[in-house]
């Protein structure tokens, strides 16, 4: 293995731990500012990054007219729908639970585009599908509410209506990263949904100072994740196969559990591991040869 591929390899594990970090970030987050504070902050910090990479980010940049509707719907999607789903489901669930339910983000693309798209879905990935849902119904039941996740079954439920805001980006995102960058995209993106949260932060209480360890975990989650990470993985897609990549986006979700675990102390029951177990074995089992997520598309899970 020469040392450019090693260097791919390594950057995608980095990217991967950077994105399954963002939720635990997320979740410490909201115990210093409300909901919607939190989002606006930290797409603003996003949006600023890639307005200072913005030279960067528009090469090869030739806007297709008509487009804008696409972009501006993706965007709603993803982060405006997304993260008002998600930053209420971290509210009353477990960051490790709600990383665990991003694992079935392409079983859940798979069947939306049977139903929208048309496209085949073979027998065994909806089998896998009833499975994964089964396994996330089974260990939200079976979780116990504690200080990290309150109310799990909710934070569960929404965290799922988070993933199908995830599966609308995807779809849409399929069609456009035919014509657009991963970098531009994500920064539409950002530049809409700064926009977007503005006046519901306003509209929200704001915290009378904003602790350092908070501004740190803001940069953290606006240039480590939303920008550096999207820097690591795009490095790593040139030169690797894109069948590579995708297999390593199957790690997001045991960084999240493992994070929430070492750095927020969260403990699953041993049903809770159970379930999880029926969630990943539904994944497996609906696995495709052919990526249902083409890797070119930014990943829509950033916690």
């Amino acid at each position: 293995m020469n040392s450019q591929v090693l260097r791919s390899h390594l950057a995608l594990l980095l990217a991967m731990m950077l994105w399954g970090s963002s939720f635990v970030a997320f979740k410490v987050m909201l115990t210093d500012m409300t909901p919607m504070v939190v989002v606006f902050l930290r797409i603003a910090v996003a949006a600023a990054a890639f307005l200072v990479a913005w030279p960067w980010v528009r090469q090869g940049f030739r806007y297709r007219q008509g487009d804008w509707r696409y972009l501006l719907a993706m965007a709603l999607f993803e982060p405006c729908l997304y993260f008002i789903f998600e930053s209420y489901a971290l509210q009353n669930t477990g960051a490790g639970q709600a990383g665990v339910i991003t694992a079935m983000l392409p079983l859940m693309v798979a069947v939306m585009a049977f139903f929208v798209l048309g496209e085949r879905s073979s027998a065994r990935q909806w089998t896998g599908f009833g499975i994964a849902v089964s396994g996330v119904i089974w260990m939200s039941l079976s979780g116990e509410e504690n200080e990290q996740a309150p109310n799990p079954m909710l934070g569960n439920f929404l965290q799922l209506l988070a993933m199908m805001s995830a599966v609308g980006y995807t779809l849409l995102a399929k069609q456009l990263t035919r014509r657009y960058s991963a970098f531009f995209l994500t920064a539409a993106q950002s530049f809409v949904g700064a926009v977007f949260f503005l006046p519901l932060a306003l509209a929200s209480d704001w915290p009378t100072q904003i602790p350092m360890n908070s501004v740190a975990i803001l940069i953290y989650l606006g240039l480590g994740v939303s920008l550096g990470a999207y820097g690591l993985f795009n490095y790593a897609l040139t030169h690797l196969r894109a069948s590579v990549a995708a297999g390593y986006t199957n790690l997001l979700p045991v960084f999240a559990l493992m994070f929430a675990m070492l750095l927020l102390n969260e403990r699953l029951t041993n049903t809770q591991w159970l379930a999880i177990a029926v969630i990943f074995a539904g994944v497996v089992l609906s696995y495709e040869r052919e990526p249902v997520i083409p890797t070119e598309i930014p990943p829509a899970v950033t916690g």
